[in-house]
């Protein structure tokens, strides 16, 4: 057994050194965030944070950089010719998507708000898009997904209301061709997702929603630690 005085200091040590893990985690998440981050003098980078203050002014929460490079590989690796998007905001996670896939796909983005799809066609269009990429619908997710075509979508990207995820998650399996993948922002939750206190509804959903991709048959799943959390899943 140490004596005091030592075992003090082997504390403050120790205190110390997780404090520089810590910080270091911090800094490596921050470098990541920012990794891919298109230059603010190109099209796409002043795109992208004109509609980054469009969404904040409109309160809506965009994707983190570090998300949106995420989506932009994924649309590249399964060289997307469709996507459906849930919740289209100001178009910060569509500029990243259509910048991934290919040059003659289309992207399908729904939201309740058409405001905000002003918003989002105006940063496509700032972005370099031609109009013909993009099919923006108006409307509540649940009540569109359903007239979309049974396997024809290589990516489903879900950044709706949380409430609803089990219900787009069950609209993206019917929509996905086999190997395509499936997307769900915002899964941490700011954190409650693995805090053991009393959560609210939504955050029961999120918990729902992990353990039902994990659980599936159909699905091969992964969850990503960039931006608020991104589950990702391929369809078997």
């Amino acid at each position: 057994m140490f004596p005091r005085g030592v075992d003090t200091v082997k504390a403050r040590e120790r205190r110390g050194q997780e404090r520089a893990i810590t910080g270091n985690r911090l800094t490596s998440w921050a470098f990541a965030e920012a990794y891919g981050a298109p230059d603010a003098e190109t099209a796409e980078g002043a795109a992208l944070r004109w509609a980054r203050t469009r969404a904040g002014e409109a309160g809506v929460r965009p994707v983190s950089p570090g998300t949106g490079d995420a989506l932009r590989l994924l649309a590249a690796a399964t060289a997307a010719r469709a996507v459906v998007e849930i919740g289209t905001g100001a178009g910060v996670s569509g500029i990243h998507l259509l910048a991934g896939m290919r040059p003659d796909a289309v992207l399908t983005t729904v939201d309740v708000e058409p405001e905000r799809q002003q918003f989002a066609r105006q940063a496509f269009r700032m972005a370099g898009h031609a109009a013909n990429r993009t099919r923006v619908i108006p409307g509540h997710a649940l009540d569109v997904l359903p007239r979309l075509t049974d396997g024809g979508y290589d990516l489903v990207f879900c950044d709706g209301d949380r409430l609803e995820c089990l219900e787009y998650l069950a609209e993206s399996l019917r929509l996905l061709r086999p190997g395509g993948l499936v997307c769900f922002a915002g899964v941490f939750a700011g954190g409650r997702t693995v805090d053991s206190a009393a959560q609210p509804t939504e955050v029961r959903k999120l918990r729902e929603l992990l353990r039902a991709v994990r659980e599936s048959k159909e699905l091969v799943p992964a969850l990503l630690p960039v931006g608020d959390g991104l589950l990702c899943a391929a369809r078997a």
